[in-house]
Parts: structure tokens; sequence; C-alpha cells
């Protein structure tokens, strides 16, 4: 049986500069009076008394998840689905092709992870050494990959690209904005929400319950959750972040117990202006989630599926406590965020001038067997139809190596997993792997084929947002010819 971490104690400064912004979770609400009023009501568990931690209650038929598993630095999905060269013959050149343009970071073809995608453009294609589980659950029908997806303001040809004949999105090619657009959607005019903080405002009224919010990220502070309504909560691997002392399960009468009485005793003081209303109300409340979280955590079980023991394992790990949690909770529907980082592979792409190592190959296997662990999680939790997990990242890299690694690109190619999902396939275009041909912006970077807005809108819908509602969370959608790409 797997064993529970005990969430972290931080110090009271570094508590109300954490805890209470994850409790209000939206980044930068400081700024207004309107967004203190705002902040305060987010944070206020104003729906009735404290839920009661109680284990072994099932999960509702009608629940319902995703999980963003998102890349953080610009995944080289190039070397994620790659030609074989063994299909028809104007197939046989595209491996000799990729290897070409690749050099030193071409896979060797010996080393393949043939797949069989139920749709065919005529070309065979495979994926890394590196993901055999990815490769297992794509051909057993529990994962689909999607192909060429990126921000766009329109769809763009490679013509309207260098005639710069229509709005292309602001800043390409650069990590943090395209970090935002991918999780807001809307690159071509501000916004203060993400697409999936949208989604929990429009789907939040499925839950009977607001003490915990349905928006979960375990890997701190996300553009992605932020909603007008429905605000992020940040926890950790452990669990929710306390401050020193601050547990009901303290002997009120000794030195900690007497310190917890006091802190939410000062808090719920009536105080002399709004901005400091505002603060009290979010730290309380604050202290009092943190500890209705981690007791249901740890009053729900154990999930007995083996994670592995990485970053992204125990991330999506938490991911499926939390679950395993939602009846007590109060929730049938919950969007997380979790995230690895170092995917901007400049240099030290490959080890030892072999491919099928090196960083970018052990962060493939990293997600790989955390992925393929999440949805043994949901199979044993019983609720592997009702759980999608995707993958994001910044935008894909060069098709052409810079000798050492990949440089920014644009378009890539994303996974779908869950038992939802229509898998054995390659969803959208693949684009042609040609430098300077059709799909490129010159070096390999690809024009996206499917916009984030596609993408996000079949997850979207899958989710329970009506079709009328849609435009509210993806403005744009209606620009884009497929606001179901079917893959759910």
């Amino acid at each position: 049986m797997s064993q529970k971490k005990s969430a972290p104690e931080v110090s009271r400064r570094e508590f109300l500069g954490s805890a209470c912004c994850a409790a209000v979770g939206a980044t930068g609400l400081l700024s207004t009076l309107g967004s203190l009023r705002l902040m305060g009501a987010a944070a206020s568990p104003a729906n009735g008394p404290q839920l009661p931690p109680v284990a072994g209650a099932p999960i509702a038929s009608d629940y319902k998840a995703i999980v963003c598993l998102f890349l953080n630095g610009g995944n080289d999905a190039n070397n994620l689905i790659i030609p074989t060269g063994s299909g028809v013959a104007t197939d046989a050149a595209s491996y000799a092709a990729y290897a070409a343009a690749r050099s030193n970071l071409a896979i060797p073809r010996a080393s393949l992870l043939d797949i069989a995608p139920k749709t065919s453009d005529g070309r065979t294609w495979g994926l890394h050494p590196a993901v055999p589980e990815l490769r297992s659950l794509f051909n057993s029908g529990k994962a689909a990959l999607i192909a060429n997806v990126g921000t766009l303001v329109y769809p763009t040809t490679k013509d309207q690209y260098t005639k710069r004949s229509i709005p292309l999105p602001p800043q390409l090619f650069s990590h943090s904005d395209q970090q935002v657009q991918w999780q807001h959607s809307v690159p071509d005019k501000p916004t203060s929400t993400g697409w999936g903080g949208r989604v929990a405002d429009l789907v939040n009224a499925f839950n009977t319950s607001d003490q915990i919010s349905m928006s979960i990220s375990v890997a701190g502070k996300n553009t992605f959750e932020v909603g007008n309504k429905v605000s992020q909560y940040v926890i950790n691997t452990g669990g929710a972040t306390v401050l020193t002392g601050s547990t009901t399960s303290l002997t009120p009468t000794t030195a900690d117990g007497v310190r917890f009485r006091a802190q939410k005793d000062l808090f719920s003081q009536a105080q002399p202006g709004l901005f400091e209303t505002a603060f009290a109300s979010a730290s309380g409340d604050a202290i009092v989630s943190s500890d209705l979280l981690n007791s249901v955590l740890a009053s729900s079980g154990a999930v007995t599926t083996v994670f592995p023991n990485t970053s992204a394992g125990n991330q999506l790990k938490m991911a499926a406590r939390l679950i395993a949690a939602s009846p007590t909770l109060g929730l049938k529907r919950q969007i997380f965020f979790v995230q690895l980082g170092g995917w901007d592979l400049h240099a030290s792409q490959v080890v030892n001038a072999d491919p099928t190592t090196g960083v970018h190959a052990g962060l493939l296997s990293q997600i790989s067997q955390a992925v393929n662990a999440f949805y043994n999680a949901t199979i044993e939790l019983g609720v592997a139809n009702q759980v999608t997990t995707f993958t994001a990242s910044d935008f894909g890299r060069t098709f052409r190596s810079n000798g050492d690694g990949s440089d920014h690109g644009w378009g890539s190619h994303a996974f779908v997993v869950g038992g939802a999902v229509k898998g054995t396939d390659i969803y959208g275009k693949m684009p042609a792997l040609t430098v300077n041909g059709p799909d490129d912006t010159g070096l390999g970077r690809w024009i996206p084929t499917t916009s984030v807005d596609e993408y996000a809108a079949t997850l979207a819908t899958w989710f329970g947002v009506s079709s009328t509602d849609l435009p509210t969370v993806l403005p744009n959608i209606g620009r884009f010819k497929n606001p179901n790409l079917g893959f759910l």
C-alpha cells in the first residue's frame, strides 16, 4: 500500500504569501478594490458548514475530471511522433528526410515503436522508444494523438504568414507569451482568465459544495485555471500548505492549539478597511480550507496503484487522491493542472550521440510512465471513462537540428488519454515534414493546422459545456471549422 506524505508546514509569512493566494487563485487580484471584493467572496466558504471527512463514499456516476499536463519549455514533438517510411511507395523517403533534417537528433528507424492509426494520410508513424506505456495506451484505444496544434488567431496558410496578411499570435516563439496564450486561448485580445477557469465558471453548478475549489493546481499558480467565479486552489504533492500549528487536530490546551485558535480569532475580527478585511478573510479561509482538505485526504484511503517517484508521478498521484476524495468534497467536476519543466532543450538533448537517451528521452519516459500509472489509478477508482488527461506545451521545436538540440518552433503534437478517448488514431493534419515546405515558416517551424481553440473546445464539450456556451469559453472558436475534433 502506498504511503501518504504529510502536508508541509510553513512559516506565517510563507503561508500568507502562498496559501492565501492559492485560496483565491487569481494572480494580481489585489490591484483594485473590486478585485478585493471578488477575492473575499471567492475564498469564503459561504455554502454551509464544513464537510465531515467521511471515507469510502462512492464517486458519482456523472463525475468528470480533466487534467492538463503542461510540458513547460516547449516539447520537441518531432521526436515524439516520427515517420517510419515503411508505408506506400510515396512514403519511402519520409524517414530519410526526417533523418537528414534532424541529423544528430534523429531516432534510429529500428528503435521506433510502430503504431497503426485508424486513419491514414499515406504515411506510417512510430513513437519515441522512451514511451512504451503511451504506445500501449494508444494501441488499446485509450490514447489519441493530436497533430500540429498551436496558438492561432485565424486559420493561417504559409502565404498568409509570409505576407502578414492575417493577424498572427503576438510574440511567436516566446516562452512566456506562448505559455499564456496556450492557457487562455485568446491571443488577439487582453484577457484576465484562462480557458480552464472559464470552463469551471460554467460547470461549477454540477458541484454541491464550494468549500474546496473544483480547480486545483499541483504545480503552482497558472493562467489556465484563473476564472471569474471559480478560483484555483494551489496545493503540493503532500497536500494543502498549512501554517505551523494550524490544524484542528491539535489539542486546544496545547501551545500550538492555543496559537491555532488565536490565529482564527484574529482573522475573524472586524478590520478597519476593505484591504484589511479581504486579507483577513482570505487568510482565515485558507487556514480552514487547508485543514479541511488535508483531513479529507487523510480519511479517503490510499490509492494502491503504484506511481513512479518522479515529479510528474507524484503530481498525478495527488490528482488521483483528490479524485478519490471528490464525493466527500461535494465535487462532481474537477479540473487539475500539473506541470513538468525542462523541455527547453537548445542543447544537451542527446547524450553520447545517442538520441534514444539523454534529457529529452528521460522527460518523455517520465510522462509516459506517470500518465500510464494515472490511467491505471482511474481504473482502480472506477472512473476511467470519466477522467481525461491531455498535454499542452509552449510550442513545438524546429525540425532542423541546431547541432546540439532544437530551437523554438510553433505547431506541436499532443496526446490525450482516458477511457472516453476514441483512441488508436491521429486527429488533425500532420504537417509536410519538409524544411521550407508548405507548412514551414523556416527551419521546420510548423504553422499549426489545428488551433488551441479546437483542441480546447473538444475537451470543454465533453466536460459539459453546451454549444451555446462554447464562445464564452473560447471567444474565437467561430473562426475555426472544427469545434469538435472527435477524439472524445
